[in-house]
């Protein structure tokens, strides 16, 4: 650049273009990311944006950077309760899963490309594990309502198997350069990732929350002190030998779930440095590669990319998901297709150039196909595939908009925005609804009109009413206001049935009502009670099964315990 101002404005520009394209994805249904990548493409020395960048080092540390920002931010919206139904599982394809993608990969790409055996299982450790940004990403902005389990267990996923991937990566590096130092050190590697890594990450969390409670500051620098705590320990992390991603992933986590009032402040600017993050990130990504060299390798690399696709991923999470019994075959098959490859092969791959291998550039144009393939096929089908194998619910009714008030530090009130759209409470006075205890009508605004929030008050169709509660309130104003019930009603009869019974039901009634012929050894069993001794684990909200020529769905649960049952006929049930 001839100037700091032409920086400036090609800067300004790259990022302008990279949000503004955000509506092309949501039109088009093209992954976001893909559109980055393409975008830093265009802006390379290969494209008309002419830009020459070779710096792998600056990408490695840039990719490492925004990876860290991208799994903190990711943490932070986790919920713990989802750890209930996917950590063992996650865990399982974070550890044996990435090993079998790995392996049967590299296995593949020896006879595809021609490669020797460790420069095959190399390449094969760097397109093994799923990326956290893709998956947030995708799994965030196109709107699915996942079932807990699938949902837990990607997402725990991406965010933990990245210590296995650049264990495998490293491992084979110093197997090929002659720097491997023997299995006990390399086994010690492995753990010191993985232990110390998850204890400094919780560790980290809980000194966090620590710091929020007892720092008074300015709204706008807890998110700055986050961010800068985030990259701290990511770095304190790394230089113990530790998994710095894992670490900086449940660290998100602990403060995520500690509900502080200053998370008001956080949560957005946090989502934004993301975004950022991932601009960022696949900009300079797609600024590294050369579209020439990349389609060099255009045909071995689609090959090893459907192989991963259709043969890798499937195998690796039938194996890692075999003991736990309570995943379908939906689900899994789901769980197999949702293998996104992102950031996190690119800069693996970058790996081996840093190492000097002779063999790095093609790994690197390879792994980037990979990439590309994997956001084109997979992540534009997400939607469709899930339609498909039925691993979503209805979405839960919610309000329109809800903030903390910030009056105690934990266990805050929040204000809750509703909009009567249904014709239930249409007419009620405000004196006539039953509210959880402690909760109340702040305002209702009717037009242009702000009302007094009286027990006179007559509610009517269109008027926006502001709540005070807690969270825990929150399912209950949800069914008292959160949007069109009787249009929720009718969805949630589509899939649960068009009864929906109370999990503290006995079957013995049930059986009387609905004319089901139900043993004897069961009708004793109270609903719940009933669908736990069918499931094979911990339930989860869309939970089915067929029994006395009816399907039995969980619609709502508290934990382990059923609260709400659909039933249905059989016959009537979606194939």
């Amino acid at each position: 650049m001839d100037n700091l101002e032409h920086l400036f404005l090609l800067t300004g520009i790259l990022l302008c273009v990279s949000v503004l394209a955000t509506l092309l994805s949501a039109r088009s249904g093209i992954p976001i990311l893909l559109i980055f990548l393409f975008v830093g493409m265009l802006a390379g020395e290969s494209g008309p944006g002419g830009i020459e960048f070779e710096s792998y080092t600056l990408a490695y540390s840039i990719g490492n950077l925004a990876l860290a920002i991208i799994l903190l931010d990711g943490g932070l919206r986790t919920r713990m309760d989802t750890f209930r139904v996917g950590l063992k599982p996650a865990l399982s394809m974070a550890t044996l899963g990435v090993v079998v993608t790995s392996g049967v990969t590299g296995v593949l790409a020896v006879y595809i490309l021609d490669l020797g055996w460790l420069h095959g299982l190399l390449l094969g450790s760097i397109v093994g594990s799923t990326d956290a940004a893709a998956v947030f990403s995708l799994l965030s902005g196109k709107g699915m309502h996942l079932n807990q389990r699938v949902g837990a267990s990607l997402e725990i996923e991406s965010g933990t198997n990245d210590p296995m991937a650049i264990f495998l990566t490293l491992t084979l590096i110093g197997l090929i350069t002659g720097n491997m130092n023997g299995l006990g050190e390399t086994l010690l590697f492995l753990l010191t990732q993985f232990g110390i890594g998850g204890i400094a990450g919780i560790l980290g969390g809980i000194l966090l929350v620590q710091m929020i409670k007892r720092f008074e500051l300015a709204p706008g620098l807890y998110p700055i002190l986050v961010m800068g705590f985030g990259l701290t320990l990511f770095a304190f992390t790394a230089i113990l030998e530790g998994s710095g991603f894992l670490a900086v992933y449940l660290a998100g986590l602990v403060l995520g779930n500690s509900r502080l009032r200053d998370m008001e402040s956080i949560l957005p600017v946090l989502d934004g440095l993301a975004w950022l993050s991932q601009i960022g990130l696949f900009l300079v990504l797609g600024l590294l590669i050369s579209p020439a060299d990349m389609w060099a390798m255009a045909l071995p690399a689609v090959l090893i990319s459907l192989a991963l696709i259709f043969i890798a991923r499937p195998l690796a999470v039938l194996v890692s998901l075999v003991p736990f019994f309570r995943f379908n075959r939906r689900e899994i098959s789901f769980i197999s297709w949702v293998g996104l490859r992102g950031a996190v092969p690119v800069v693996l791959a970058i790996f081996p150039l840093m190492a000097g291998l002779p063999e790095g550039m093609m790994l690197f144009n390879v792994a980037f196909f990979v990439v590309l393939v994997s956001l084109l096929v997979q992540g534009s089908t997400i939607p469709i595939m899930a339609r498909l194998l039925r691993v979503e619910v209805p979405p839960e009714l919610a309000p329109r908009r809800r903030s903390m008030l910030g009056i105690f530090q934990e266990d805050d009130y929040e204000m809750f925005l509703y909009t009567v759209s249904s014709e239930s409470i249409d007419g009620l006075v405000v004196r006539n609804l039953t509210f959880p205890p402690h909760c109340r009508v702040a305002a209702v605004f009717r037009g242009d009109n702000l009302l007094p929030a009286s027990g006179s008050t007559r509610l009517a169709m269109g008027d926006m009413l502001c709540v005070i509660g807690r969270s825990n309130h929150l399912k209950t104003l949800n069914n008292m206001f959160g949007g069109d019930l009787d249009a929720a009603r009718s969805k949630a009869r589509a899939f649960f049935g068009d009864f929906i019974l109370d999990g503290n039901a006995r079957m013995q009634d049930i059986a009387l009502m609905y004319g089901v012929d139900v043993d004897e050894q069961e009708t004793e069993l109270g609903l719940g009670e009933f669908m736990l001794k069918h499931s094979n684990g911990h339930p989860v909200v869309g939970d089915h099964f067929a029994r006395y020529d009816m399907i039995w769905t969980v619609a709502d649960v508290d934990g382990d315990t059923v609260l709400k049952v659909g039933l249905r006929d059989d016959e009537t049930a979606p194939v």
